[in-house]
């Protein structure tokens, strides 16, 4: 195999989903792509934004399905970077939000590629907002927690346990498998009364939420149907987005929305 002379690769954030909230510097180096490799959460339309002839690669993960590990996209990583030269590795919400940048920055390291991050937009703040629900006010809640809901053992972090007991907004990603463990905690502190919101594809067409309280959520959630990927963002912050929403259609019934 003959190497480029200056590989090189360029870790991308794409932001929540909206392929508009991706940033300009996000943009900026897939115009300079040779070959592009993307996940599952991150919208094709994005690869728009690369050339013509740059190598476009799936090697997205969901849940429950490990056609591509960890390891093997670490791997082409590194090869892609010395056979063809800039590769961007783009990645939903924001590299180093549990998206194993960190990991893939060490590897390909390693091997003497030079790698660059652009952060993304944290789907931890952006999809909360998206509903109305900002993750800190004034006088309602001044600090947040982000947490995975599930670690690499596949158990429920016990950071969670730490969050419940404080007054700050949690947001929990990757947890829709786990609500009934989430609810379980809350209601063994009793703050069944807790609002929480759990949001579905947020900022992009298929965006559907629910919100309720603790111990109403998890039969609001199965009428709904809403599954992966979710934010479930749990607080006081959480009633900011009922208001929104209550105001919304007031004004939509009184005509004032055209």
């Amino acid at each position: 195999m003959i190497e480029k002379s200056h590989p090189k690769v360029t870790l991308v954030g794409a932001g929540p989903g909206d392929p508009e909230l991706i940033t300009l510097k996000g943009v900026l180096a897939l115009n300079q792509a040779d070959v592009v490799l993307y996940d599952a959460l991150v919208d094709p339309v994005l690869l728009k934004h690369s050339p013509s002839k740059a190598l476009k690669i799936f090697v997205g993960k969901r849940h429950g399905q490990r056609v591509h590990p960890q390891e093997e996209i670490n791997q082409l990583c590194v090869a892609y970077a010395k056979k063809h030269g800039h590769v961007v590795r783009l990645k939903g919400g924001d590299p180093f939000v549990f998206g194993r940048g960190a990991e893939e920055i060490e590897f390909i390291e390693s091997f003497g590629v030079p790698t660059e991050v652009v952060p993304g937009i944290t789907s931890a703040v952006a999809v909360p907002a998206c509903i109305g629900v900002p993750v800190t006010k004034r006088g309602v809640a001044e600090s947040f927690w982000v947490i995975t809901a599930t670690t690499s053992s596949g158990d429920l972090s016990k950071d969670l346990f730490l969050a419940s007991q404080s007054t700050a907004t949690v947001v929990v990603l990757m947890g829709t498998k786990k609500l009934s463990e989430i609810i379980r905690i809350y209601q063994s502190l009793g703050k069944g009364n807790t609002p929480i919101a759990v949001i579905q594809s947020g900022t992009t067409k298929q965006e559907n939420s629910v919100l309720g309280n603790i111990d109403d959520i998890g039969i609001k959630v199965e009428k709904s149907g809403i599954g992966s990927p979710a934010v479930i963002v749990i607080g006081e912050v959480v009633n900011e987005g009922k208001k929104l929403k209550e105001i919304y259609l007031e004004m939509e019934e009184n005509g004032k929305l055209a």
